[in-house]
């Protein structure tokens, strides 16, 4: 496949390949292997995240190299360059996650800023654990130049005692030691199974849930999000992407021609549909914001109310990514979710058709597939993703309520300024049947970096009080926590926020059904401490965190830096 030679592609590039004056610029290119034919194509880099530091991005340079090639048959002139990753998993519950939300931030800023430097004129970004994607969108939606993402994958799901496992399970392998259900062995047994390979967390939690509603968006090639990570499928999902930038430019499709409002509600609604993480939400506010779409959590909320939850998905459920793209794939759920009039089918996606013509060609869910449930007879009516407000969270906060049989509970607060002191107290069995937990000062200011509490929801789960202990911070939470949690309290209690008023035993409802989170306190009460409140010094001075704390808005805005 060859380009036309009659188009001159190099929307940008042209400042370097052409004239006398740039020949030092060429000459830099030349001793990467340019020759005088590439300067006449367009300059496509590919942003990769490939690392040793996790298993989600541990195969990405060969994916990389694989989008290099496409981009290169396209008639482009590719060009690989890097960017960082952190691994949730392993940054998890400890001082290490507070920089997880932040890497988002530097990911975004450092693909931008070499798209720019290079004056490259499309690009394909490859992502693979949780900022990752939002982090390379945020980058192409700012670029404003011809670009496709590409999901790493998933990883296979691990095998102990004949059951499928996964790095959930050694979250809460961990509550069920401490609880004495299991022996140091069995746990070691779980730490040993629970990730087999390289790929992105199994079920539907965040990095899955990002991959399928940036595909829904229309910025990734049809089935790309479902395929796994150690697959030729996923090989040839780059090499395709690498072309598909290069039609792109030819065809002049830019992401906000992709990237509208409408794109972001078919992507709320695969979600919805899902049972994604709730990190979804804060993601796609941030990606909104860099393309200038209006989105608000209140969409969600709306979007939600008409939107069944149809998939068995871990961490409710039963089955993880690698078991959906069995069954049909994301395409195959979209379909169905089209058949129903739920998704805008005249959205233009990075094929450069629309995605009711996508759609047509993909087949439908595999007869006899458990995964995905009929539309008429979902585990919920309404999506599992609900947003919450009332007097301790006029902005809102975002509760994952799939799978929970309590959808209500009013209890005493149980105050922590640290997850830690939290985890501590449920470990000495100091949290007890009926109280709700409260961690605050962990917001994107507070924290700072917003972390994720995947380790005390898991040990939670872990001792069975999943459903039996309410738990509400300011902080957030992994897409594989789940039980009667509220993340993304706003205004957080670095601002003042009402969660920085609570004490200890305060009555507090946190209910799923009215969507409400409240305290039993007068206006009165609220305003008397909050005239007594003092704003606590930001707990960094310096770094990477200091600047993020100084930066960030509010998570009901997404928890970006750059409003």
């Amino acid at each position: 496949m060859t380009v036309d030679t009659q188009q001159d592609l190099r929307i940008r590039s042209h400042v370097i390949s052409e004239g006398a004056n740039r020949a030092p610029n060429r000459a830099m290119l030349r001793s990467v292997g340019f020759t005088d034919e590439d300067f006449q194509k367009p300059m496509i880099g590919v942003a990769s995240t490939w690392s040793e530091v996790t298993p989600c991005n541990m195969h990405i340079d060969r994916l990389a190299a694989s989008a290099k090639e496409g981009a290169k048959a396209g008639g482009g002139a590719p060009l690989v360059f890097n960017t960082i990753t952190v691994s949730d998993g392993i940054s998890m519950g400890h001082e290490g996650m507070r920089y997880s939300l932040p890497s988002r931030e530097v990911i975004a800023d450092s693909i931008e800023t070499v798209v720019g430097a290079e004056r490259l004129d499309g690009f394909v970004a490859i992502g693979g654990c949780d900022k990752n994607m939002p982090g390379c969108m945020m980058a192409i939606g700012r670029s404003e130049v011809p670009a496709v993402f590409v999901y790493g994958g998933t990883i296979q799901p691990g095998r102990l005692n004949g059951k499928d496992i996964d790095i959930v399970s050694a979250f809460e392998g961990v509550g069920q030691y401490n609880k004495g259900d299991i022996d140091r062995s069995e746990l070691h047994q779980i730490e040993c199974h629970a990730c087999p390979g390289a790929g992105s967390c199994g079920g539907m939690y965040t990095a899955n849930t990002m991959a399928s509603a940036i595909e829904a968006m229309g910025m990734s090639l049809p089935g790309s999000s479902s395929n796994p990570a150690e697959t030729e499928a996923k090989l040839e999902d780059c090499r395709k992407a690498g072309e598909a930038v290069v039609r792109l430019l030819e065809k002049g499709i830019y992401p906000k021609d992709i990237m509208t409002k409408k794109a972001f509600e078919n992507a709320i609604t695969v979600v919805m549909a899902l049972g994604g993480s709730t990190n979804a939400i804060l993601h796609l506010l941030a990606i909104a914001r860099s393309v200038d779409v209006d989105l608000t959590i209140d969409d969600f909320e709306r979007i939600r109310q008409r939107v069944p939850h149809i998939a068995d998905l871990k961490p409710s459920g039963r089955f993880v990514m690698k078991d959906l793209c069995e069954a049909g794939g994301v395409p195959a759920v979209m379909k169905r979710l089209l058949e129903a009039g739920l998704l805008h089918g005249d959205c233009l996606t990075v094929t450069g058709k629309t995605l009711a013509e996508n759609l047509a060609e993909w087949p439908e869910l595999k007869e006899g597939q458990e995964v995905i449930r009929p539309l008429d007879q979902p585990f919920r009516e309404t999506g599992p993703l609900v947003i919450l407000k009332g007097n301790l969270a006029p902005e809102g906060a975002v509760a994952k309520v799939s799978g929970l049989k309590v959808k209500r509970i009013t209890g005493p607060a149980r105050v922590f300024d640290t997850e830690e002191e939290a985890t501590e107290a449920v470990l000495s069995n100091r949290v007890k049947a009926g109280d709700v937990v409260v961690i605050r000062y962990e917001g994107p200011k507070g924290g700072p970096g917003m972390p994720e509490m995947l380790s005390i929801t898991g040990i939670l789960v872990g001792k069975g009080l999943g459903e039996k202990v309410g738990l509400i911070t300011d902080g957030r939470f992994s897409g594989g926590s789940h039980g009667l949690v509220v993340g993304h309290v706003a205004p957080e209690a670095q601002v003042g926020g009402p969660i920085a008023l609570l004490r200890e035993g305060d009555k507090i409802t946190i209910d799923s059904e009215k969507r409400e989170l409240s305290v039993d306190l007068s206006e009165e009460e609220l305003e008397k401490r909050r005239r007594a409140w003092v704003a606590p010094p930001l707990p960094r001075s310096k770094g990477v965190l200091a600047k993020y704390a100084r930066l960030v808005s509010s998570a009901s805005e997404g928890a970006i830096t750059d409003y």
